[in-house]
């Protein structure tokens, strides 16, 4: 991994990811905009499986760039499986992207359309791989399932996130964060978008077989205010800047297919 500095600001956002990162114009860039009625229709999809009962997060943190919750993914207690993955992916980490108040800041758009914020359950294949950082290189590495929020009522279950967030409220700075399950935060039905992407964060790997669950969960304008009082920056900083608008919008599709599980 390099250590380029980058951000979401203006001279280091997405639009300039790409003179420290090549592949930022690759041809499986992630996120995408998925347009529903040209996605393929694909019968031999079934539906996916996520075993997270045994689940074991760990720690939460703020990386200067997402709030990231972290689990052991020393075994596979946690797996997600079927689906278009050809063997159980380990998970190992949860984040969200989101935008300023009242605007739209997931990553992937539906239709043009934006939700309020982006949920990612990162897995990596520990069938084919040695570790997640090997695995993350890979172009069958990972797997990520991409859960949107919208505003709506207050979420039962988010509120067990948003009352750490106050002890991660600068970059670097993290705290135990243990018995979290994360399956609380799926929504009713499974049925999901699929395509062949990437990282959507630097290094921006191609790695990344993405899972994009149609149905939103609702969560709650004040729920969402928690996330915009995280910092993008460390405690010792001078300048002390939101984390919001932390989302790399849709990039260039480049001839790949979307297939849709239903």
């Amino acid at each position: 991994m390099t250590g380029h500095h980058w951000g979401y600001g203006e001279g280091d956002g997405p639009s300039a990811w790409h003179k420290n990162y090549p592949v930022a114009q690759g041809s499986r860039q992630s996120p995408i905009d998925i347009i529903p009625h040209q996605a393929l229709q694909d019968r031999s999809l079934g539906p996916i499986v996520l075993n997270y009962d045994h689940c074991t997060s760990i720690n939460i943190s703020n990386n200067g760039h997402s709030v990231v919750v972290e689990f052991d993914d020393s075994d596979d207690r946690s797996v997600i499986q079927g689906g278009p993955l050809d063997n159980p992916y380990r998970l190992k980490q949860f984040h969200f992207h989101w935008g300023g108040k009242g605007c739209e800041g997931s990553e992937h758009t539906v239709d043009g359309y934006g939700y309020a914020s982006e949920l990612h359950l990162v897995h990596w294949n520990a069938v084919k791989y040695c570790s997640f950082g090997e695995a993350s290189t890979a172009p069958d590495g990972l797997a990520v399932l991409g859960i949107f929020l919208e505003t709506g009522d207050d979420h039962r279950w988010l509120h067990m996130i948003t009352d750490a967030l106050y002890m991660v409220k600068f970059k670097g700075s993290g705290t135990e964060f243990k018995g979290f399950n994360p399956k609380c935060l799926l929504p009713s039905s499974l049925h999901y978008w699929t395509y062949l992407g990437s990282l959507t964060t630097p290094p921006l790997h191609e790695s990344v077989i993405w899972i994009v669950l149609k149905e939103p969960i609702a969560v709650s304008e004040k729920q969402l205010g928690k996330f915009r009082l995280l910092l993008f920056t460390g405690e010792e900083e001078d300048q002390r800047t939101r984390m919001e608008n932390n989302f790399r919008p849709p990039q260039p599709l480049k001839g790949r297919k979307v297939r849709s599980s239903n």
